[in-house]
Formats: C-alpha cells, sequence, structure tokens
C-alpha cells in the first residue's frame, strides 16, 4: 500500500506517542532517526514514498554515515530507530517485509576514528595554560579545529586574509584545492582573536608567511607534526586515553551536529565532503543556513562554558 511521507511520519509520531509512551525527548530522537534517511534520499536525488524504500538505500545511509565519523554506537541507534518507522508500518499492514530486516547493524568493533564527547572536549580545553603565548596559541588551536572541523591541513595553511570575523566565517583550502567557507562560533572566534591580539602580532614573520595565522616562534607555520603534538599534549594532561589526532576533532564535530539534529547534507557541506556523493547532485548550500546550523546545533554554541 503506498503512503506518503507526511501522512506515514503523522502517524508514527501518533504510535510513538501513544502506544510507546515515549518521552518528548525520545520521540523527537526517533523522528530525527527517519529524517536522516529522508535527507540522505534527497542527497542523492532518490524519489521513493516510505513503503518503497529500497533495503539498499538504508545500507548506503549507514556506509555514508561511517564515512562521515560517526560512531559505530550512533550509527547503530540510528538504524534502530528507522527499523522502529518499518516495524510501525508492519503493524499498520502498510508493507509486507521492512527494508530494514536485510540490512546488517555497524559492527561496534568495527575499525572507525575515535570521538570525544563534549565533556572530553571541554576537559581537553581547560588543560591548557591561557597566561602564557604558548597556551593561548594552543587554544587557539583546538577550538577552531573543533569549532570548523577543519583538516589539520587546513588549519596550518589558514591564512590571516582568510579570516571574516565580522560575518562570522572564515575560508580554508581544502582538498583538489577548492575553496569553502565555513562557519566559525562565538567562542572559536574569542580565543582566535587572543591569540591574533597578544602573540601572532608579536611575531616576527619572513615575508612568504606574513599570511599565515599560525605561527612558531621563529615566525614559521607550524607543521602538521607540532598539530599532533600539542593535542597529545593536551589530552594526555585531560588524562583521555583515546587515540586523539587533529582528525578525531573533525569527527567529533560532524558527530556532534549530526546527533543535535543537524542536516545531514549540511555536515556534508561544512566537511568538504564532495566524494560521499556525486559531483552531479551536489549542490552548495546558502551560508547563511550554514551558518545557523552551526549555531544552533554545535555543543559549544549551545552552551557557553564558563572560563
Amino acid at each position: 500500500m503506498k503512503i506518503n511521507w507526511l501522512t506515514a511520519l503523522a502517524g508514527f509520531r501518533a504510535y510513538l506517542m501513544l502506544e510507546r509512551s515515549l518521552s518528548p525527548n525520545s520521540l523527537d530522537a526517533y523522528l530525527r532517526d527517519v529524517a536522516k534517511l529522508r535527507q540522505y534520499m534527497e542527497i542523492k536525488n532518490y524519489v521513493y514514498e516510505p513503503t518503497e524504500v529500497p533495503p539498499s538505500v538504508i545500507s548506503e545511509l549507514m556506509g555514508y554515515l561511517n564515512e562521515l565519523g560517526l560512531e559505530a554506537n550512533s550509527q547503530a541507534r540510528m538504524l534502530s530507530g528507522i527499523k522502529t518507522f518499518y516495524k510501525y508500518l508492519l503493524l499498520e499492514d502498510l508493507i509486507d517485509v521492512a527494508p530494514t530486516d536485510l540490512v546488517e547493524a555497524p559492527r561496534m568493533a568495527r575499525k572507525i576514528p575515535d570521538v570525544l564527547t563534549v565533556d572530553e572536549i571541554d576537559a581537553i580545553f581547560a588543560t591548557i595554560d591561557l597566561s602564557d603565548h604558548k597556551g593561548l596559541r594552543n587554544r587557539a588551536i583546538l577550538e577552531v579545529l573543533y569549532a570548523c572541523g577543519l583538516r589539520v591541513t587546513e588549519l596550518v595553511n589558514l591564512k590571516l586574509s582568510k579570516l571574516y570575523f565580522h560575518e562570522g566565517f572564515i575560508t580554508v583550502i581544502g582538498k583538489g584545492d577548492k575553496e569553502r567557507l565555513v562557519p566559525i562560533g562565538e567562542d572559536a572566534m574569542k580565543h582566535l582573536g587572543y591569540y591574533l591580539e597578544h602573540v601572532r602580532k608579536n611575531i616576527k614573520t619572513m615575508p612568504d608567511f606574513n599570511d599565515f595565522v599560525f605561527l612558531n616562534h621563529r615566525g614559521k607555520p607550524l607543521s602538521r607534526i607540532w598539530i599532533f603534538m600539542i593535542i597529545k599534549e593536551a589530552t594526555a594532561s585531560a588524562e583521555i586515553e583515546k587515540n586523539v589526532s587533529p582528525h578525531t576533532f573533525r569527527h567529533s564535530f560532524a558527530t556532534h551536529l549530526i546527533e543535535g539534529g543537524a542536516d545531514l547534507k549540511v555536515v556534508q557541506d561544512l566537511l568538504g565532503h564532495e566524494s560521499i556523493t556525486t559531483t552531479e547532485v551536489y549542490t552548495h548550500l546558502d551560508t547563511a543556513y550554514l551558518r545557523e546550523t552551526v549555531m544552533l546545533f554545535h555543543p559549544r554554541n549551545r552552551v557557553k562554558p564558563r572560563e
């Protein structure tokens, strides 16, 4: 039996409220899980009503989430929500077989990058001594990594001329030398501003490096290895035993946005992940919407930490 998404989701909501007696937060989580399936289909230009979705599409979604860096347990939880939706359609005799029956749950032992919790991020930041120039620089580095989801190469090559604080954006050069605008939150701008004002402007640089944001005491850009060392020192001080690298902050950025309710397409655009879908179906979103998404769903923008 064919049924449109609006009708199916209204019925699913009623089922969760009346028959499952779920709390508002749990109800919203289930609906967000189904919303991720719809968002993925929009990205791929798939046009399926809820009773027509094939198992292959749901399997593709799981692979997509893995490529974005979402933890296996988060993938499994999202798949569980989608399975509950199709269980509802079965109970209503709207489908004969649930497409999720043929989709394997993510293996919890799968080798994917570690993701930090919001508390662990805060603990790392709290270990950095802001009373000296090194601490101001390192805090700015970690804030920008997490606030913007940058690759380590994008961070070390960040330019002063590409900082647009009044607009709340920075411009980075990603893979394939492609530029993209990335929103930057208030906390990251604050700490980056401290570094620029109290450290960076006092560093004597060689002409070739005048436009680089992050420099060592010799006035040269920091290397990728230096960023790794800064992170290893900070995580050790915070007594975090996970294998943390610059990419861990990038995966944490994506995971926290997705789990907070951000649209998959927006996260894809923020990360510069054109490889997830074909170029033909990839379209850039309005930059104001990108910034709005980060401001709404990024943990350090939702709840302002106390210094």
